[in-house]
């Protein structure tokens, strides 16, 4: 299901509005601290360039409840002004008159970025009125946003319908592409690594991988729902209970279909959620009562490498504990090495995952790594993303 490119269209002399994902973190003084997400923005935005384009940039930043300097995209113009090489234009708003005026008066090879467009409330309501007013500002909508693919927001879905022309960005095409190769055709053995806080984040991930992997790693907060299914103690450590069942039947399906699943074998324990707590390390049958498990054990990471070293194909997503803290980073930062340093095609979801391989310095030696986590794992899932349903390139006969 191939995408309608960007290099489909004709882009000479006309405005491309490109829908970006600049949702990047920043520290405590507003200064951006991983720019991968604009890095990854840049091929698309200087095509259109190439091709005498005048272009315009939107995307959101956080969950702001107001307009704030906090939320605003004032910082990411600079930091994209660096890496171009040329200035980009800053609008005040979205479609208010400063926007307005800036777009009319845009030159061939001039760019404009738009203020965050979550300080509009119709953008997460896929309001129609604030799609019209996006579409009218240029000649072609290109979405290079892949981040925000699975949302139906205005300026990612219902722009679709009011745009003259619409397209995917390198970007988005390289993104959907990864995900439809890896699910069809994977050199085996192919491994899934499953971590994360919860079960219920990953339930029809996990059901859908089950006929195409080889091995399955379960790890992080979610494995405790798999270890009280098969009836041990697990002390304090997050559960969901009325997901119990449902973890009984994926581990049958697993031994149906001959598909081999690892759950750790122990854990670094602690009795709160805190940097500063004593830590215990306990096999997953004797984890105290009121302690919690927070990260997977040394020998577990060792029986993880073992089962990674002879695949060919490893898609990993979720950490496998409470990486945040320095305590219990390590049984993530550890596969992040063990899968990097495999000679397998190594595929990484985004957001919780992309941040552990960053911190672990590893983000170099994986094959792909996703700039969208929930639309990463929805299109694992073999959901279909309503943001790019429109994109799909209808075959003519």
């Amino acid at each position: 299901m191939p995408l309608i490119s960007i290099k489909d269209v004709d882009l000479v002399n006309k405005c491309v509005f490109i829908r970006c994902d600049f949702n990047v973190p920043q520290d405590e003084f507003g200064n951006i601290s991983d720019d991968r997400r604009i890095k990854s923005a840049i091929p698309t935005i200087k095509y259109c360039l190439d091709n005498d384009a005048r272009v315009i940039l939107a995307s959101h930043l956080g969950r702001p409840k107001e307009i704030s300097d906090k939320h605003s995209l004032k910082p990411v113009a600079k930091r994209l002004s660096k890496l171009l090489g040329t200035e980009v234009i800053m609008a005040n708003d979205i479609i208010g008159e400063d926007a307005q005026n800036k777009a009319k008066n845009l030159k061939k090879g001039e760019i404009l970025l738009l203020e965050n467009l979550r300080f509009i409330k119709g953008e997460t309501k896929n309001d129609e009125d604030l799609a019209k007013s996006l579409a009218s500002m240029c000649d072609v909508y290109c979405n290079d946003a892949f981040g925000v693919c699975h949302r139906a927001h205005s300026s990612v879905e219902a722009i679709t319908r009011f745009a003259k022309e619409i397209c995917a960005g390198f970007l988005l095409q390289k993104e959907f592409n990864f995900a439809q190769d890896l699910l069809k055709s994977p050199a085996r053995p192919f491994v899934a690594v499953v971590g994360g806080s919860k079960v219920s984040g990953k339930l029809q991930a996990l059901h859908n991988l089950l006929p195409k992997v080889d091995k399955i790693i379960i790890g992080g907060g979610m494995a405790f729902t798999f270890l009280k299914a098969n009836g041990l103690n697990i002390g304090n450590s997050i559960v969901e209970e009325e997901l119990i069942e449902d973890a009984k039947q994926i581990m049958q399906t697993a031994k149906e279909l001959g598909v081999k699943l690892y759950l750790p074998v122990d854990v670094l324990a602690a009795q709160s959620f805190s940097n500063d707590s004593v830590v215990k390390k306990v096999s997953v049958q004797e984890i105290p009562n009121g302690w919690m498990g927070l990260d997977i054990g040394p020998a577990s990471s060792i029986l993880f490498k073992e089962i990674l070293s002879d695949a060919q194909t490893i898609w990993w997503n979720g950490p496998m504990g409470v990486f945040e803290f320095d305590k219990f980073s390590k049984g993530s930062f550890k596969m992040s090495h063990y899968i990097s340093d495999s000679y397998a095609t190594s595929v990484a979801g985004g957001g919780d995952t992309a941040d552990v391989i960053n911190r672990a310095g590893d983000a170099d030696d994986f094959s792909f790594i996703s700039t969208g986590g929930g639309a990463s794992l929805e299109l694992i899932e073999g959901k279909e993303l309503p943001a790019i349903k429109p994109l799909i390139l209808k075959e003519e006969y």
